[in-house]
């Protein structure tokens, strides 16, 4: 009995090419389409005798014509599942299949088959990385005289091969790093096949940061312009930098003005929070211009370039690229470093090391926004040095707790302005009447007065100024802790960015007494009202008349804003967390009603914003509710039922807002029938 060996070639179609015939015509073969995805199985015996098992398939087909190309018109017609067979001699064939579907509708595809008994000739294997993965590989081959190909990637035992045509493209992917050697493998339709064999190396991909200590990683330069680089041990392993491996730049006496070198990240770098490279340099010479330029991984045209000098001379240095200007919506995969860019080589070597995303050098901006202690354990601490937290720490079940403090937000606006928003509860210690529980916010520390604050970039501080002013707990001030001393009307507190939207806070609370608060940025998403407002200081932005936008009947003129400045001081506080506040200070405009003269006085209750309000913010609808009992927005005395005193002091509000742009608002009200209030309001 002579047993054959069958070799099954899938043949995948990737377009089919011919027409489609309609039989029929009824409304259910209409939505029928022609048959898809057609392709078909060949199996060859390996023994010389050229025998073809053909096994046609497709989406949709109920039968298929197979012209065997070996002859005019030679064809048989199977079912879906049938075979045919078929004896070539050797020789290069134009297989036929017809897919016919239910309704007669056909598609026609073609295939070539080489019937050879002799070994496959001229075998070209190409292996590729796949872009953006480093584990992975594309491999192809062609070859004269073969049927299909085998590949085996050399990382399980006794592995089974994959086997693929030629036009094919197999993707494999390792699941670790290492040496493999891959084996491709030619068929014909005799005994003796071809074979090939490489060995690829799988390597960690270049990520952010680059250290160069990673073994596993192939840092491989390309350099251009005559410069030579490469990994080498840390020439200075001082305080500034002690790592064992860094990168070094050598730039020859001829070496271009523009030469340099670039690393490839496997993944485009990631600027959606941080806009800031750093880069530790080592140069012999200070004064030289350092370009860091990024490109597209193939588009070159796509880049974006920042030139710093350096400082430093014979020790290491860590500078910073500012790229907020530059056009982040692309991706950037190259890292193109020059060192004394724009100055031909004179033999100097230049070292390079900690190549990451980083915050931006100290500027103001920084701190502009919402902020709130982080929730979790070791955020608020004390102890006998910076950055303590021997004598006390927060734990998880203290964070718990404390769930009323933790919601406490710091508010820093862009023009200086600076308030805290504590909300209806906050934590009340012992000092201040309360027994170290959750309670209502104790002035001066309850927010309800005006205050600023001043950031120095060079020593890294920030002072708030304003009698009740704090970050992190009321009690820690310069001079110690309250109620041991007295009340300051500004706190000055050590800053450091751990990123854009964190930051460490520290106080030395008179001597030796170190008080530390990490605050995370409120990156709760906002609607265009959150933020602070004011009245704007100019003639028309408080008015009143007999329709919406009116001041037919009286409209604020520049001696008015002028009298009133302790009114144009207030402030209208809208939480990401949904609440709202009346910040007043300790004088705001006091109308007769509210038993004052028209003059500027203390503010009067409800209407004195020591209460905790909410907000809603109907967007759709274009109003705001401001909830709570004297709440309001822009005058007390107006309210939808009409005017104080004439009616009752209402728990909520609903106003008219429209936005004149993101920082400029028109508030309007009806104060009961035919009455329309108008206030302009800024965003500070």
């Amino acid at each position: 009995m002579k047993s054959f060996k069958s070799l099954f070639v899938f043949l995948i179609v990737l377009s089919y090419l011919g027409c489609t015939t309609e039989d029929r015509d009824t409304n259910f073969v209409d939505q029928i389409l022609a048959p898809a995805n057609v392709s078909a199985v060949f199996s060859i015996t390996q023994d010389n005798t050229g025998l073809v098992t053909i096994a046609p398939n497709g989406e949709g087909a109920v039968s298929f014509e197979v012209y065997y190309g070996d002859e005019p018109n030679h064809f048989d017609v199977v079912s879906v599942g049938q075979t045919l067979s078929n004896i070539y001699p050797e020789g290069v064939y134009t297989v036929t299949i017809v897919a016919i579907g239910i309704n007669g509708l056909k598609t026609t595809v073609t295939r070539e088959l080489t019937v050879s008994f002799l070994a496959p000739e001229n075998l070209v294997v190409t292996i590729e990385p796949v872009q953006g993965d480093v584990f992975s590989i594309n491999v192809s081959a062609t070859a004269d005289l073969e049927a299909y190909f085998e590949v085996y990637f050399g990382d399980v035992i006794d592995e089974t091969p994959v086997m693929f045509m030629e036009g094919e493209t197999i993707t494999h992917t390792y699941s670790d790093v290492g040496d493999y050697v891959v084996r491709v493998i030619a068929y014909s339709g005799g005994s003796e096949t071809t074979e090939y064999t490489e060995t690829i190396t799988i390597v960690n991909p270049i990520v952010l940061p680059i250290s160069f200590e990673d073994a596993t990683v192939n840092y491989a330069f390309t350099d251009f312009g005559n410069v030579a680089s490469s990994v080498v041990t840390n020439p200075d392993m001082s305080g500034g930098n002690t790592s064992a491996m860094v990168g070094r730049s050598n730039k020859p006496v001829g070496a271009e003005v523009w030469g340099g070198t670039f690393l490839q990240l496997d993944d485009p770098i990631d600027f959606s929070t941080l806009n800031n490279l750093k880069v530790n340099v080592w140069s012999p010479v200070s004064g030289i211009t350092v370009k860091l330029k990024l490109e597209n991984a193939t588009n070159g045209s796509i880049s974006a370039e920042v030139d710093v000098t350096n400082t430093v001379a014979n020790a290491w240095e860590t500078l910073t690229f500012d790229f907020s200007s530059s056009d982040l919506s692309q991706e950037y995969h190259k890292i193109v470093l020059f060192f004394d860019f724009g100055n031909p080589g004179n033999g100097n070597m230049y070292y390079f090391d900690d190549i990451n995303l980083s915050t931006p050098v100290a500027s103001t901006s920084n701190i502009v926004g919402t902020w709130k202690m982080a929730s979790e354990p070791g955020s608020l601490k004390v102890g006998p040095s910076p950055g303590s937290g021997e004598w006390w720490s927060i734990d998880a079940a203290g964070v718990t707790a404390r769930a009323c403090y933790f919601n406490d937000t710091f508010i820093f606006t862009a023009d200086g302005a600076f308030n805290n928003n504590l909300g209806a509860q906050t934590w009340i210690e012992g000092w201040q009447g309360g027994g170290d529980n959750c309670g209502t916010p104790v002035g001066p520390y309850n927010g309800s007065i005006p205050a600023t604050y001043t950031y120095n970039t060079s020593t890294n501080s920030v002072t708030v100024n304003g009698t009740g002013a704090y970050i992190g707990i009321p009690k820690a001030n310069n001079a110690g802790e309250l109620p041991n001393v007295a009340v300051p009307n500004s706190i000055t507190y050590d800053v450091t960015f751990l990123d854009v939207n964190t930051m460490v806070v520290g106080i030395e609370a008179g001597s030796g007494v170190f008080w530390t608060y990490k605050l995370v940025r409120d990156t709760t998403p906002t609607t265009p009202i959150h933020g602070i407002w004011k009245m704007a200081s100019e003639p028309g932005s408080l008015k009143v008349g007999p329709s919406p936008g009116s001041g037919d009947w009286w409209s604020i003129d520049a001696a008015g804003v002028t009298a009133r400045a302790c009114y144009f001081n207030d402030t209208y506080i809208f939480g990401t967390d949904g609440s709202f506040k009346n910040v007043l200070g300790t004088q705001s405009w006091i109308e007769g009603w509210q038993g004052g003269g028209d003059a500027c006085g203390t503010p009067v209750a409800p209407h004195n914003g020591l209460s905790a309000y909410t907000f809603n913010n109907n967007q759709a609808a274009g109003t705001i509710t401001v909830n709570g009992t004297g709440s309001y927005i822009g005058l007390p005395k107006a309210n939808n039922a009409g005017e104080l005193p004439n009616v009752a002091v209402p728990s909520s509000i609903t106003y008219n807002v429209t936005f004149i742009d993101s920082n400029t608002i028109s508030v309007g009200i009806e104060s009961g029938s035919g009455v329309f209030w108008t206030y302009k309001l800024i965003r500070i």
